[in-house]
């Protein structure tokens, strides 16, 4: 049974979270900003109209997430009052309050993705390393592994591009997952991934390490302002391989976009190249396209604004080979974050997509350098 200790403890961070997210401020907000929506012409304007309701509804999910909490907490004691009375059993005060702390876990969490990128979705691109078919193997891995995340989250995911493995896995990946902070929870998982196992594609058995790298970037809807410039474009189209039917391999619907960058800080010029095959209809492809490079162009400037504050550089690791921020070892059972040290002996759990501890290890360590 739960000591009155740990009731405190769950009254007390109920009311700093009370205080942190400022929820009195937070409802007269969102009454103010529903004013806003009522006047005549409001819907004449699509996109200042969706703006607007994203701003409501990011303040409506602060107000209902702390009420939840509210709620959970007052249920634990409630329960711890009428345990005396026995009309309690002792398992379900206790089960009342992992359920009371979940829940203020998760919104403490949620309190550190304050960034404006944070609450956006996300592109996440994996790339295999050096090494063949093991590596290509381990790139697939990764991608079933943040697959299988967005869906018990309930976020929406798409795959963009995939070129698959020359005897088995990939070579690379585009996945689009959209939902609220999912950006701000995966910004962790950027950098080199190291897997150690026994080969299944090595006749002596021996132990293999193979790298593949995640590259995150938020994902940018209608409502943020990125300047795409038209006469720095240029298209290609292709046939999308794959399986899928017939019309797939005879239509070239797949799109490929070449946008020449200039750095505006270094003038540092680059072509950037966005493949996309995730319909048969090219309009749409090329659509997900220009909406891939404005993420990506979005993220450049973020990087810009990070790299302008010392105490991030100070924490962040480059992503290059040899700099993996994680390891998966199969033999030992062991999966290790090297940047907070976390590690679990749950292989399996892992790559099943339970990575919540590792994201949660790193928000805790790093997200207040990152404000």
């Amino acid at each position: 049974m739960i000591t009155q200790e740990q009731l405190k403890e769950a009254q007390q961070r109920r009311d700093a979270l009370y205080h942190y997210l400022d929820i009195d401020t937070k409802k007269i907000q969102v009454e103010e900003e529903e004013l806003r929506t009522h006047v005549p012409d409001f819907w004449e304007h699509p996109k200042e109209a969706q703006a607007q309701m994203k701003k409501i509804k990011d303040l409506q999910q602060w107000i209902e997430g702390y009420a939840e909490v509210a709620k959970a907490v007052e249920e634990v004691e409630l329960a711890w009052d009428f345990i005396k009375e026995e009309l309690v059993e002792e398992a379900e005060l206790d089960s009342l309050y992992a359920d009371a702390m979940d829940k203020i876990e998760k919104l403490e969490l949620r309190n550190m993705l304050r960034r404006e990128e944070d609450k956006m979705g996300v592109v996440l691109k994996i790339n295999s390393g050096a090494g063949g078919t093991e590596s290509q193997d381990w790139a697939s891995m990764l991608m079933r592994m943040y697959m299988r995340w967005a869906e018990k989250h309930g976020y929406k995911l798409s795959i963009a591009n995939l070129l698959d493995g020359d005897e088995a896995g990939i070579k690379s990946c585009t996945i689009n997952i959209e939902g609220d902070f999912a950006y701000g929870y995966l910004k962790s998982e950027n950098g080199v991934h190291r897997l150690v196992r026994v080969s299944p594609y090595n006749a002596q058995g021996k132990r293999m390490t193979s790298f593949a790298s995640v590259f995150v970037t938020p994902l940018v809807d209608d409502t943020i302002e990125v300047k795409v410039e038209p006469a720095l474009l240029s298209w290609d189209t292709f046939r999308s391989g794959g399986a899928g039917g017939q019309n797939v391999n005879k239509v070239e619907s797949g799109v490929r976009l070449r946008y020449q960058f200039t750095d505006p800080y270094t003038g540092e010029k680059e072509e950037i190249l966005i493949e996309n095959t995730e319909t048969r209809d090219q309009p749409k492809n090329k659509e997900n396209a220009l909406r891939q490079l404005r993420s990506i162009l979005y993220d450049k400037e973020l990087q810009h604004r990070m790299q302008e504050q010392a105490k991030v550089e100070a924490g962040k690791m480059k992503i290059e080979w040899g700099s993996q921020i994680r390891s998966y070892v199969f033999d030992d059972r062991r999966v290790k974050d090297h940047r907070t040290n976390f590690q679990t002996s749950d292989v399996n759990g892992v790559m099943d997509g339970d990575i919540d501890d590792f994201i949660k290890a790193y928000l805790m360590e790093f997200a207040a350098t990152t404000e």
